[in-house]
């Protein structure tokens, strides 16, 4: 929700909050008595001033992992729980039994938010944004689950809130504090394959139900739920179980597809090794989804079985431009010729190859690179580590962001904070704007593999304006950013 300007001039000035407020006050106390706060505490006592409050909103499924993850870290408190489905709550709630539950956050914020230092947002993609903001103009550090946000105006719209109101942010993109990933950055750094000119990347996402028909019929809320607040900027729409609790992230009023649930990991290596941050064109292909001979069906609620997106991102360093590829669905790229036949091509069903004037390189999202021909691997001396690594790898993205909370906006770098989670968020998004674009019907739909062209300052297809109604949503009123 948005605030008025005295609500957000006191959001502001909470910055000294109470945490603040107790390193204060321990200067004054300090003049009566000279024992150490950790021997009145006992041993491994941590000062309410070194403690962060967390307030979870989302607290089923990876919202539950989430706030697990956090409280790994000492410092951290998991202080309220908030969520639309109770029948998502059970394991949160017992394993935080002195958390206060709400289900609308808007309430809590309203009542707790002197209480709260830092929100955690694992809801479905369609509510991040609103929620995120309402912290951010509170003045709360937030960690945000990937994607980031719905579309590329929301991701525009929280890193310069970020930015503004100086709070500490993470997107959860887990495998960007993983090593593997700093190991490909300075190999390509080290110049091992030259200039990267090509990057391919797929999935074999989705995993759950895409290119159907829109689900009908009427069904009892069930009473644990609280479906509107579930909906929140979607406009008013019949509840159907078809939706949850997790395929909401195959339909396009929802969720953002397999780009979505996996781009953000498996993209991230080209955006943190590469000079690149937003795209110059898209164009794109998706899978028809037919409902009998010569009969195409109009499925356009729903993200599609599979696609391929072509991007091309112009370099930073201006040195040309570097090709990019996604391909999800199961489909993936050909296989590269130094690759040996029996040679396993990426992993796991998800990986990317980087194509360089010097040379290859390919890995899983999930594990070490590897150069082609693999022969090389024992033919080049490969760099020594230069970049930090994060203590725990994935794990350590939840305590990192706790630590980084506890010593304040600046003082510490984070592995996907908002100025570069934002950017890399609206690339990502492209490439269901270009979809979204490709299955419009009665005649608008650009035909073919037209460019679609994209001028990133001014967030603007410059040459199909019916685009740019992807590029945001219409906000159901009480829920606008």
């Amino acid at each position: 929700m948005s605030m008025s300007n005295e609500e957000k001039s006191t959001a502001t000035k909470s910055n000294l909050s109470r945490r603040n407020f107790i390193k204060s006050a321990g200067i004054a106390t300090a003049a009566f008595s000279i024992v150490p706060r950790f021997v009145l505490g006992g041993k491994g006592f941590i000062p309410p001033s070194d403690t962060l409050y967390i307030a979870g909103i989302g607290v089923g499924g990876k919202g539950e992992s989430d706030l697990t993850g956090f409280a790994k870290n000492p410092k951290a408190k998991i202080a309220f729980l908030c969520d639309v489905d109770e029948r998502m709550t059970a394991n949160s709630r017992k394993n935080f039994p002195n958390a206060k539950f709400y289900r609308d956050f808007r309430e809590m914020f309203d009542k707790e938010s002197k209480n709260i230092d830092a929100v955690s947002v694992s809801t479905p993609d369609h509510t991040h944004a609103v929620a995120t903001m309402a912290a951010i103009q509170r003045g709360k550090h937030v960690y945000v689950q990937k994607p980031l946000t719905h579309n590329i105006y929301e991701a525009r719209m929280l890193t310069e809130a970020a930015r503004k109101y100086k709070v500490v942010t993470q997107m959860g993109n887990q495998y960007a504090s993983a090593d593997y990933v700093r190991v490909t950055k300075e190999w390509v750094e080290a110049g091992l394959i030259g200039e990267v000119t090509n990057v391919l990347t797929w999935t074999n996402r989705p995993v759950w139900p895409q290119g159907i028909p829109t689900p009908k019929g009427k069904f009892d809320i069930p009473k644990e739920l609280s479906w509107d607040l579930w909906l929140g900027p979607v406009k008013p729409m019949d509840f159907n179980p078809a939706y949850l609790p997790f395929n909401w992230r195959g339909w396009w009023n929802f969720g953002t597809g397999a780009l979505g649930d996996m781009a953000c990991h498996i993209m991230d290596a080209a955006f943190r090794c590469l000079p690149i941050d937003y795209p110059s064109e898209v164009e794109c292909s998706a899978t028809t989804a037919w409902e009998d001979f010569f009969k195409e069906a109009n499925y356009v609620d729903s993200c599609p079985a599979s696609s391929i997106i072509h991007l091309k991102f112009p370099r930073k360093d201006g040195k040309g431009s570097i090709n990019f590829t996604w391909m999800d669905g199961g489909l993936i790229p050909k296989r590269p010729e130094e690759l040996l036949p029996d040679e396993q091509m990426g992993g796991g069903g998800n990986g990317y190859i980087f194509e360089g004037t010097k040379g290859k390189l390919m890995a899983n999202y999930q594990s070490m690179p590897v150069l082609l021909p693999t022969s090389r691997m024992k033919e080049v001396e490969l760099p020594k580590p230069t970049i930090p690594r994060v203590e725990g790898g994935e794990a350590g993205h939840y305590t990192q962001w706790v630590d980084a909370c506890i010593k304040g906006y600046g003082n510490m770098e984070l592995s996907s904070p908002f100025d570069y989670a934002g950017p890399f968020t609206e690339a990502v998004l492209m490439g269901n704007l270009a979809i979204r674009s490709y299955a419009m019907r009665d005649g608008r739909n650009y035909p073919g593999r037209k460019k679609l062209l994209w001028d990133a300052k001014n967030m603007k297809i410059t040459n199909f304006d019916e685009a740019n109604q992807f590029v945001r949503r219409e906000y159901r009123e009480g829920w606008t950013l």
